[in-house]
């Protein structure tokens, strides 16, 4: 009989200890959120002053002029005259259907989550690539930000910065971020040891291995790495708008929430055309980089 009871409370007892560690880290949470959250607001400040100016910068900017910038860096990085010519009819007919001003946006917030993404995520591959101790810290980390869903990365980020700007940028790298890591990782990794070998015995130190053999040869995977995270990132763009990320996302959220079918339509393609032109553009950037190595080689 006491087995039988100690079996019947043991649901209760898990039920209620769960509750409890869900109270203590809440509260511990709250208490961190609210003791440290203006200081690490403060930390990012320079940041969203940077986003805001980008921003503005692109909205203010003629779209006769925006389209010829765009279409010059698709055609310096691709050398392709029909790329080009899709890239101009994509980006007018995003005008003619009045979504300019919120792919403006879109993309000021994609580039400069693309960028930090770049600048925080090729260090860490270089650096799991070079210690397998590293690696095997790394991994799990990267394995539980790719599969975690990613209305759960807004929870923590907005109770501790708000909603705007700045959680949604966070949410976003966190997403997109794992790709370029790995990549770079795998990249650099895959660098035949007879080419090391050889640079070591014309006396390259390691500086110089990683920056003129390492990372040349490994830049195709590592050019795969952030066509995968600026893809991640456009796809978190809907997610985003529910904490305030203005861009093509809300004007999809809103035709979720009250059934508008042409708004949603016309908005998620837009995000398509954005996505099509970023990827075409960094594939054939890394086709002819490629190029460019074997013809040196």
């Amino acid at each position: 009989m006491a087995e039988t009871s100690w079996l019947t409370d043991f649901p209760q007892m898990e039920r209620s200890g769960l509750v409890q560690i869900r109270k203590t880290l809440d509260g511990a949470y709250r208490s961190f959120s609210r003791e440290y959250g203006d200081a690490i607001e403060g930390f990012f400040d320079p940041l969203l002053a940077f986003l805001i100016w980008f921003e503005k910068l692109l909205l203010a900017t003629p779209w006769p002029i925006m389209v010829l910038v765009i279409g010059g860096i698709v055609y310096s990085a691709s050398r392709s005259a029909k790329l080009l010519v899709g890239v101009v009819i994509a980006l007018l007919l995003i005008g003619y259907f009045g979504m300019w001003d919120n792919t403006m946006r879109t993309l000021s917030i994609i580039t400069v989550c693309t960028i930090l993404s770049i600048f925080i995520g090729i260090p860490i591959g270089i650096a799991m690539a070079r210690s397998d101790r590293i690696q095997s810290v790394v991994t799990p980390i990267l394995d539980v930000m790719q599969t975690m869903p990613a209305f759960v990365y807004l929870i923590p980020v907005v109770m501790l910065l708000g909603i705007g700007k700045i959680p949604g940028v966070i949410a976003v790298v966190i997403y997109a971020i794992p790709p370029v890591i790995r990549l770079t990782n795998l990249g650099i990794r895959l660098v035949d040891k007879e080419v090391l070998e050889a640079a070591t015995a014309f006396g390259a130190s390691k500086h110089q291995r990683l920056f003129q053999v390492q990372l040349p040869l490994a830049m195709p995977t590592i050019m795969a790495g952030i066509n995968q995270t600026i893809m991640m990132a456009l796809a978190m763009v809907v997610v985003a708008s529910m904490i305030g990320v203005k861009g093509l996302g809300q004007p999809v959220l809103k035709s979720i929430t009250n059934q508008y079918f042409t708004l949603g339509l016309f908005n998620g393609l837009a995000i398509v055309a954005l996505a099509i032109i970023f990827d075409r553009v960094s594939q054939a950037y890394a086709k002819r980089s490629q190029k460019h190595l074997k013809g040196a080689h």
